[in-house]
């Protein structure tokens, strides 16, 4: 059994406006020094596979076909 560790992140070139009014509202609670937030998911899959290699090659499917917007968000996937 593996763990496939999934973070979807929205592109650098993309606008978060969420990320956006998280730093505002950092900001008007005093946090200084802020430069940017950037928002994303953090999923876990816990799956069977053969090997490590498959597991991430199917964690990877997984993500291009329903769990990451490949438009607008890039992922990573990390097997434990």
């Amino acid at each position: 059994m593996f763990e496939a560790q999934i973070k979807v992140t929205i592109k650098k070139t993309v606008a978060d406006p969420q990320g956006l009014t998280v730093k505002h509202a950092l900001e008007s609670l005093d946090f200084q020094g802020i430069d940017e937030v950037r928002m994303g998911k953090f999923i876990i899959v816990k799956l069977k596979a053969q090997n490590e290699a498959e597991a991430k090659a199917e964690a990877e499917q997984m993500s291009k076909k329903l769990l990451a917007n490949p438009t607008i968000e890039d992922f990573t996937v990390d097997i434990k």
